[in-house]
């Protein structure tokens, strides 16, 4: 460490590496964490460049990893999806790979599971219900031809 008590250029590095290393992170995330600790500008881009040559640092890596686990572990739409990663300045072609990662079938299962899980929570006729799901699942990133889609015919029957 240099005499002004900042770390050294080499430990900055390190540390940023395993930033990257415990969990996929994208450009932006890791400018911003760079910024906290101090380095900018060509310094800056010199790190980012090397992260991505060393395979620390990977967009599309990223795009999936994030669509993947929003939609499985926190059920999320495609819609929430989108919006999360153009907020951290991915490309369209970035997120539409991310979003490829999402099986059609899962997606619709996820949908059904949540609507069934709301009509049961709300209060009132079936309309009532039904009007709870789709606005809980907009909410949720789901697309709406997609909720109306799955709510018409399944639960006329129940």
């Amino acid at each position: 460490m240099p005499q002004d008590g900042r770390p050294t250029l080499e430990a900055i590095r390190h540390k940023i590496r395993h930033y990257c290393a415990y969990q996929e992170r994208c450009h932006s995330e890791v400018e911003t964490k760079l910024r906290e600790l101090g380095v900018y500008g060509e310094t800056a881009s010199e790190i980012i460049s090397g992260l991505i040559a060393e395979g620390f640092l990977n967009e599309e890596r990223y795009a999936c990893a994030f669509a993947g686990g929003k939609f499985r572990q926190l059920n999320w739409g495609r819609v929430l999806i989108r919006q999360h990663l153009k907020r951290k300045g991915l490309n369209e072609l970035l997120i539409r790979r991310g979003l490829a990662e999402i099986d059609e079938d899962d997606y619709r299962k996820c949908i059904r599971r949540l609507a069934e899980r709301e009509m049961a929570r709300a209060k009132g006729n079936a309309l009532l219900q039904r009007q709870h799901a789709m606005r809980f699942l907009l909410r949720k990133g789901f697309e709406a031809h997609l909720i109306e889609e799955i709510l018409k015919d399944p639960f006329d029957n129940a």
